[in-house]
């Protein structure tokens, strides 16, 4: 019996310390039998922690993450790369050994202003709208036009 082998996803932005990670955490959390994700920075920093408290609420820990230049992969075969932020786009607008290349930007949650709470209800609202995005473009089950 041949096994299906999951594709590989790359996240790209600029300091994969949001919302690449946050991808990277939706994907293999929901996806993880088809696919494995994978993320990166074109300026890596750390993780936000408001990323990793956003996360978590959703039953997904992303607290052992670590950020990672895109170089680290740069080498390696995948079958999706998606950038997630406008400079990331700019940044790579080609990438090496890529079957398929996507932009699909979504909000800077690390800007948003507040107290803690309005700035946590930002990163919450940048994950919602990331899982949804996932969730109709990589999953089979979901009949739409916009799959990759």
């Amino acid at each position: 019996m041949t096994e299906n082998k999951k594709q590989k996803v790359l996240f790209l932005c600029t300091h994969n310390s949001a919302r690449s990670q946050m991808a990277e955490g939706l994907m293999n959390a929901v996806l993880g039998d088809k696919y494995e994700a994978s993320s990166a920075g074109t300026e890596p920093t750390s993780v936000n922690e408001y990323a990793i408290r956003a996360m978590d609420e959703i039953g997904i820990d992303i607290s052992l993450h670590t950020t990672k230049g895109v170089d680290a992969f740069i080498a390696q075969r995948f079958d999706y790369v998606v950038t997630v932020c406008d400079n990331a786009n700019e940044a790579c607008p080609y990438f090496p050994n890529a079957e398929k290349r996507i932009h699909q930007g979504f909000l800077d949650p690390t800007d948003a202003n507040g107290d803690e709470e309005e700035r946590l209800a930002v990163f919450r609202k940048v994950r919602d709208e990331i899982k949804d995005w996932i969730l109709k473009t990589f999953n089979p089950s979901v009949s739409n036009t916009n799959k990759p």
